[in-house]
């Protein structure tokens, strides 16, 4: 199973503290240092919170790690165009040396939306919008130099496009090198299948009830004619761990009560029971486990999480 770092700090999180995360990550050995693509935190209701732009700071670690793949788990379909978007991903891709991964899903809380002027179109919308975003996405990046790109939709019209993205060698698919995607959501239909036909990845949210939505996704690739060995499995863990329970709780108690909300869903405790845990998954069907951590200053956590529970699950 590969271990990832997934950071959704619960009051924000500055880039050098970013950094300092995604570094402490790529110390300790993990596959991946993810960020939440928010700008918002988890408590609508604090107005401490501060907001950093995910692609912005993505290109930043590009060139301030060495190793360690980076992306986001997820980015809100709603917040960009889907050609620019492309272009901003290929473009972390080349500053990272073919180390990007892009997740994407058809967004969810408005509230954010509100906040920023972005419009939220209904739920049947949103995937409708999603559907053809992934068609311009890897259009744009699998058009051969040469040819041109065209893409007539409902929601976006691209018109011969002949200018694409240099791309790094080394990413998603070999000899091609456009960034991998990861296409995230806990629903029975249109995620899953919108993941059958585009994605490297199928990210089935948090693990109450991941086996049963992982078994629903290998059905659907099997009735579309997709391998789904050929489609990694992941699911996110809120993750507290201390060298001991105490220690994890109050760790845990820093967070506050919309933390608290959060790790209800995941795992408080010692190395060991984080190991438990993931271990649960793997035998759910999951082969990526991304730890969704909140507190975006606590780099002692990830070396923590490095030293006493990567090796023994890996």
């Amino acid at each position: 199973m590969r271990l990832r770092v997934l950071l959704e700090p619960r009051y924000g999180a500055t880039y050098q503290q970013i950094l300092a995360m995604a570094r402490a990550a790529e110390e300790a050995g993990f596959d991946a240092f993810f960020r939440s693509d928010h700008y918002l935190g988890i408590d609508v209701r604090d107005a401490s919170y501060a907001p950093t732009d995910s692609w912005t700071t993505l290109a930043g670690l590009a060139v301030q790690t060495q190793r360690i793949r980076i992306g986001t788990l997820v980015t809100a379909s709603t917040f960009r165009h889907p050609g620019p978007l492309a272009v901003a991903v290929a473009t972390v891709q080349a500053m990272s040396g073919g180390r990007t991964e892009l997740g994407i899903g058809a967004a969810w809380y408005e509230r954010e939306h509100e906040c920023f002027g972005i419009p939220f179109p209904p739920i049947g919308e949103r995937f409708d919008r999603l559907e053809e975003q992934l068609a311009i996405l890897t259009g744009l990046w699998d058009t051969p130099p040469g040819k041109s790109f065209s893409f007539h939709g409902k929601h976006y019209q691209i018109e011969n496009c002949v200018n694409f993205p240099a791309l790094e060698p080394g990413g998603g698919d070999p000899g091609r090198g456009r960034p991998r995607l990861i296409i995230g959501g806990a629903g029975p239909r249109r995620s899953p299948g919108l993941a059958a036909r585009f994605a490297d990845e199928y990210n089935c949210g948090l693990p109450d009830g991941a086996a049963g939505r992982l078994a629903n996704f290998r059905r659907i690739c099997a009735e579309s004619g997709r391998d789904p060995a050929a489609v990694r499995l992941s699911t996110a863990l809120p993750v507290c761990c201390g060298p001991t329970t105490g220690e994890a709780r109050r760790r845990a108690a820093a967070l506050g009560e919309a933390g608290a909300r959060l790790l209800s869903m995941g795992v408080i405790g010692t190395p060991a029971e984080v190991v438990a845990r993931a271990e649960e998954l793997a035998r759910a069907g999951a082969d990526t486990l991304y730890f969704h951590i909140y507190d975006g200053a606590d780099t002692d956590h990830i070396r923590l999480l490095g030293a006493e529970v990567l090796p023994r699950v890996t």
